[in-house]
């Protein structure tokens, strides 16, 4: 029985890989609200698709965007201390993604429901995120902790 408060050690290629797609939400979450990586960032927006700033001068941003970003960081880093939860967020966000790349190609881009705001170089990206983690998820094994995360 553990009695520490302190959260497990990362130690399999499962929670690795979380715990570093979880630091690029962060990062890029940063980055969006970083003037000259994010082009036009006089024309950011809290939400909607009004808002011109684009991260790197491609992906279109927004304050809500770049919100998003981070607390999806966040929930990736505290669900990469376990087994279970690396898998989870994995598995799960990629979903997400899925389904945000879903929405992103149904939604006109210059229609009130693009609130994210979301454009075609998004579009790719979702799709690219969440086929990839899911692949994560779903190809990286628990070898590496079987005796010690019981999770």
């Amino acid at each position: 029985m553990r009695t520490s408060l302190a959260p497990t050690a990362m130690t399999t290629l499962s929670q690795k890989a979380a715990a570093a797609v979880a630091g690029a939400f962060v990062v890029v979450g940063i980055l969006g609200f970083v003037p000259g990586v994010t082009t036009r960032y006089d024309d950011m927006t809290f939400a909607g698709h009004e808002s011109g700033a684009q991260l790197f001068g491609i992906f279109a941003v927004s304050v809500l965007h770049n919100i998003v970003h981070l607390a999806f960081g966040v929930v990736g880093f505290l669900l990469a201390t376990s087994w279970t939860g690396a898998r989870a967020f994995l598995i799960g966000g990629g979903a997400v993604y899925l389904l945000l790349t879903i929405y992103g190609l149904l939604v006109d881009r210059h229609e009130d429901a693009n609130f994210v705001p979301l454009d075609q170089a998004d579009n790719w990206l979702h799709l690219a995120l969440g086929i990839g983690m899911i692949a994560l998820g779903t190809l990286l094994g628990r070898a590496d902790s079987d005796a010690s995360d019981p999770r």
